[in-house]
């Protein structure tokens, strides 16, 4: 289909059948590799059963025990791909980062957070974009909305859903004292056109000046959006682009990404399986993870995970921790496919 001159020139269809047979052929890849391990043990075999060349039953008793080493680990490699993929883990996100309890310190850590979070999107090569934010009087933010774009960005970053605390002396502690301090983040899925019906009758646009830094084109001119849906109550803001229109563009992208979570999170809440799982709940008033600087010590509290390796990990180095989960919830789709059978 992907060679069809009419595939082609409609994008998003090409770029999504891409995306299956990219999917397709890691899990045909594995099929080939595994019947090819499954005719290698059963022509070993055969040499050992006739046994007249004693160098070549030598020689297949080796092959013999690799197949039989590569069959298994194969077995659960397909396994798990065969593991029905959520459709959303391909998906662009959108997060936000809000400061919770613990005034100045909660907005710093929060911009920690958001710190930790683009050096670990770098490093996978996805792109980051700023949408909206709000600056803390003393530095880091009181809130950060930014998009990602890449390769299963949901897949990856919804794990990181829910409430993170930390447990430092803050900058403004004149007496030494160890402090807990929160940062809430919310990860949507992005939503595309097609998956939320948006009436735009419903929805009451607002144009303003910047706030914050800038000069004559950014505070001057009314460039700054702000949109209240009104059947839901959802305010949306953006002043990240000097172009209104950029900033509509933006601003509609956050509001329809809400809007199709709230509905996502009303789908999960009445799936039993999804609300029995520990690993992405994704509920906003979960604490998930602690970041304690003393001990330099930070704990996964869904998996029960602890890492002393805090500075590497608040520096972006998140895969381990993201690998563990991913580990957790395979672990129970497994499960559950298993019952089902």
């Amino acid at each position: 289909m992907i060679i069809q001159p009419e595939i082609i020139s409609d994008q998003k269809r090409y770029i999504q059948l891409n995306k299956e047979y990219k999917d397709l052929k890691e899990l045909v890849d594995k099929g080939d590799a595994y019947k090819k391990a499954l005719a290698n043990l059963e022509e070993a075999k055969e040499i050992i059963a006739d046994g007249s060349d004693a160098e070549m039953v030598e020689m297949a008793k080796m092959e013999q025990e690799e197949s039989t080493a590569k069959i298994a680990a194969l077995e659960e490699e397909i396994r798990l791909l065969l593991i029905p993929k959520d459709p959303e883990d391909a998906k662009n996100v959108v997060v936000e980062v809000r400061a919770g309890t613990g005034g100045d310190e909660a907005s710093i850590f929060a911009g920690d957070l958001y710190r930790m979070y683009t050096k670990y999107c770098e490093g996978k090569g996805w792109k980051v974009a700023v949408v909206d934010l709000n600056e803390g009087t003393s530095g880091g933010f009181k809130e950060i909305i930014f998009e990602v774009s890449g390769e299963d960005v949901y897949g990856t970053l919804k794990f990181e859903a829910g409430v993170h605390r930390v447990q430092r002396v803050p900058q403004t502690e004149t007496q030494g004292r160890v402090h807990t301090s929160a940062a809430t983040v919310m990860v949507l899925p992005e939503a595309e056109e097609f998956d939320v019906e948006l009436d735009m009758q419903d929805v009451r646009i607002e144009r303003t000046t910047s706030t914050g830094p800038g000069g004559q084109s950014v505070n001057t001119t009314y460039s700054a959006i702000r949109l209240h849906h009104e059947p839901t109550g959802i305010v949306v803001s953006c002043q990240d682009q000097k172009s209104q229109h950029k900033n509509l563009e933006k601003a509609l992208k956050v509001l329809r990404s809400r809007l199709y979570e709230a509905e996502l999170a009303k789908k999960q809440a009445a799936d039993s399986e999804k609300r029995k799982s520990m690993v992405s709940s994704g509920d906003r008033s979960a604490k998930i993870r602690t970041y304690n600087y003393p001990q330099g010590r930070v704990t996964e509290h869904r998996i029960g995970l602890t890492l002393y390796d805090l500075s590497n990990i608040i520096n972006g180095d998140l895969q381990k921790i993201i690998d563990e989960l991913q580990l957790a919830e395979n672990a129970e789709k497994l499960k559950a496919t298993d019952e089902a059978i």
